[in-house]
């Protein structure tokens, strides 16, 4: 089982769960991109979700595809097709929501952690951007 991590300004660390199986070429192009660091916001139009509109340009087709991403999901847009509304974004859901576009899902945040996800999401929401750094070991 392959994970990723999401760390904040305060050194809280969040574990994810890649989705291997539903999205393998997203996954490995996703982890070849990491590490990264960015500025993430709170979505306006979305829902319960941060994103950032700077993410690693992945050039992967649509894969696992979705609108609809559940809490605690991570989705990301891929490059193709030209059309996508969400080529180069990149979402965490905390609560319910959903995409513009459809977008990659690739991974879930592990249950223990989502009540911090959920306290990172609404921190974002009430206080603004954060800088995060997502990385694995």
């Amino acid at each position: 089982m392959e994970t990723f991590f999401l760390e904040t300004k305060d050194k809280i660390r969040l574990e994810f769960v890649l989705y291997q199986a539903e999205a393998p070429t997203t996954v490995q192009a996703f982890l070849d991109s990491l590490p990264f660091t960015r500025n993430w916001i709170h979505a306006s139009v979305s829902g319960q979700e941060i994103w950032i509109d700077d993410a690693p340009s992945l050039l992967v087709p649509q894969e696992n595809a979705s609108v609809f991403v559940l809490p605690g999901e991570v989705v990301i847009g891929p490059a193709e097709p030209k059309r996508n509304r969400v080529a180069g974004c990149m979402g965490i859901y905390y609560g319910e929501g959903r995409g513009l576009d459809a977008g990659n899902i690739i991974a879930k945040v592990v249950d223990q952690d989502f009540e911090k996800l959920k306290r990172l999401g609404k921190e974002i929401w009430h206080n603004g951007a954060q800088r995060l750094r997502l990385f694995n070991e």
